[in-house]
């Protein structure tokens, strides 16, 4: 029996946790990070959570761009800070996933605003 691929597996719990957030269901994304014991689990769902985020922030007004940046450096350092501790990257992963949401939101209002 074969594992499942871990990327993959930490984008499905990315994509899991932006529903619920997106959804305004936040006892839903807590469920969905209590279900993720081990750093490294939590680890990849970071990364695909970074990785939406790099990629969609580049689309933004330079302005706001330039603050996403310094946000996701910023959540960098939470990361960091948080190393082997698997309730401090919880609130990690669920600061990564609003902040990926107002990038969405922000990308909604500047396309609005472009008509």
């Amino acid at each position: 029996m074969t594992s499942p691929d871990p990327t993959a597996l930490g984008r499905e719990r990315a994509d899991q946790l932006l529903a619920r957030l997106a959804a305004d269901d936040g006892p839903g994304a807590d469920a969905v990070l209590a279900d993720v014991g081990e750093v490294r689990e939590l680890v990849y769902v970071g990364a695909a959570l970074t990785s939406l985020a790099r990629s969609e922030s580049r689309s933004l007004p330079p302005a706001q761009r330039a603050q996403a940046n310094t946000r996701q450096t910023n959540l960098g350092a939470v990361r960091d800070a948080a190393r082997n501790d698997p309730a401090a990257l919880r609130v990690w992963l669920r600061r990564s996933a609003e902040e990926l949401l107002l990038l969405r939101s922000l990308q909604a209002a500047a396309d609005r605003i472009a008509g």
